[in-house]
């Protein structure tokens, strides 16, 4: 994953139960969109989301993954809540497998 931002940020948080919490507007910021934008895909039920915690080698890491449409923006946090390392990649639809 290469590494794309605007400089410092505050580090991910998360809520009581251990979630992470992911700012409507750092998010947009990385898709290119206004705030008001991803919340309106967001309510269409058209933004997803996938958190995976490392093993092995990787313990003390989670990799968060937010999917819209033909964007994956994924990014690697560290157990303080720092970011390591994102991504923003295009990617084929879901559910669509390309053809032999």
């Amino acid at each position: 994953m290469a590494a794309i931002g605007t400089g410092p940020e505050m580090p991910f948080v998360r809520d009581a139960d251990g979630s992470f919490v992911l700012d409507a507007g750092r998010l947009a910021v990385r898709f290119g969109w206004s705030e008001q934008e991803l919340q309106a895909l967001m309510r269409r039920g058209l933004v997803t989301s996938r958190v995976e915690r490392g093993e092995g080698e990787d313990a003390g890491r989670w990799r968060l993954s937010v999917r819209c449409g033909n964007r994956r923006w994924q990014a690697v946090v560290l157990a303080d809540g720092t970011l390591a390392e994102e991504e923003l990649a295009f990617a084929p639809p879901q559910g669509r497998r390309e053809r032999p």
